[in-house]
């Protein structure tokens, strides 16, 4: 379990391996994921009652998931590049990360830390083992970071072009490998029509793809604004598929102490700041990135520019906070397609919004 932090400005050293890790709701559940919902299981009653009752007077740290690689963790850089956080009263002093949704929520749980940003099926599948968190901000609301590239010289024009071809994913039971069945779908085609190829991860997946193991390959940002000069978009997220719940916020259920609640509280406020200044100032947030990131400046301007002007039927890809129900049930039904996710769902009994402002509490 990698449990790494660092201040405002500070370069992530997982960045230095963007696209080698899962991204967004990739997590190690993918697979080990009786090992990932056992331990959590174990451990959730007596972190969560810690991580609770905790107070909040010291400063404290966040957990976001792939921060430093994925898109998602964006926003929090700016906001504690741009002092957000402070000004909103919430003392954060680092943010931890991990390279997935199961170490995240570990992470948060050994750490005793109040707020997490993680994958809608790592709640899940440790509140169906009987961890007591709630969601409770709904941060990235699509998957608009996608494309799936083929090479520039590639006779694939469509996704129907793809009938016959190698497709990439990066692991079985991961999003990845469901999205690429949503595309095939909205392209005309089933499953069986194409040969899925594991690859690992996304950095490995343009490497198959560059190397001819794959005739096609998810690319997310930044990645694709690394490589898009280099491949060609047969396929994007935001074109052909729904607007799908990406990350969301999550904290303890039951037994927050009021500086926890108020320092939750912040937290959420201080990222929809960091959102609003980044649709405002996409270069200079982008510069921002770049150092975190450990990215080419040009890079991270390119894919702050292109995620904040993405809209997904109207939706945003970065949201302030407030609960999109239809996005979190799309994801929900994404991880059942590749058995991530088993059983009923009650989503209602896992929100909670009163950590949200009163301008954002009403469910969508």
């Amino acid at each position: 379990m990698r449990r790494q932090a660092w201040p405002a400005g500070a370069p992530s050293r997982q960045a230095s391996r963007a696209g080698n890790e899962e991204t967004l709701m990739e997590t190690e559940e993918t697979m080990h994921k009786k090992t990932t919902t056992g331990a959590l299981a174990r451990c959730a009653g007596v972190a969560i009652l810690a991580l609770a009752m905790h107070g909040a007077a010291q400063a404290e740290e966040i957990v976001v998931s792939n921060y430093g690689v994925s898109a998602n963790g964006m926003p929090f850089a700016v906001a504690m590049a741009k002092g957000f956080f402070k000004q909103e009263g919430a003392k954060v002093t680092g943010i931890l990360t991990s390279a997935g949704g199961g170490t995240t929520l570990r992470n948060m749980l050994a750490g005793n830390a109040p707020y997490a940003e993680v994958n809608p099926n790592a709640v899940i599948a440790a509140a169906q083992q009987g961890a007591d968190i709630r969601i409770v901000s709904d941060n990235v609301l699509t998957v608009a970071e996608f494309v799936w590239a083929v090479k520039k010289d590639s006779p694939i024009k469509s996704v129907r072009d793809l009938k016959g071809r190698k497709m990439g994913y990066t692991n079985p039971r991961s999003t990845s490998q469901a999205l690429a069945t949503l595309v095939l779908q909205s392209g005309g085609l089933k499953t069986e029509d194409v040969e899925l190829v594991k690859t690992g991860g996304f950095g490995e997946g343009v490497a198959a793809l560059d190397t001819g193991l794959v005739d096609a390959a998810p690319i997310p940002e930044p990645l694709w604004s690394k490589y898009r000069d280099k491949y060609r978009a047969v396929a994007v997220a935001q074109d052909m598929l729904p607007p799908i719940a990406n990350v969301i916020g999550i904290a303890a259920g039951s037994g927050v102490s009021p500086e926890r609640e108020a320092f939750i509280k912040g937290v959420i406020r201080a990222r929809r700041l960091a959102v609003e200044y980044m649709e405002k100032h996409p270069d200079e947030s982008g510069d921002i990135v770049a150092q975190v990131y450990n990215l080419e400046p040009a890079v991270a301007r390119a894919a702050v520019r292109n995620l904040v002007t993405s809209r997904t039927s109207g939706v945003p890809y970065w949201g302030p906070g407030d609960i999109h129900m239809d996005g979190l049930k799309r994801a929900v039904d994404v991880q059942k397609m590749v058995g991530a996710i088993k059983g009923d769902v009650d989503l209602d009994k896992l929100i909670d919004t009163r950590y949200l402002p009163d301008d954002l509490k009403k469910v969508k």
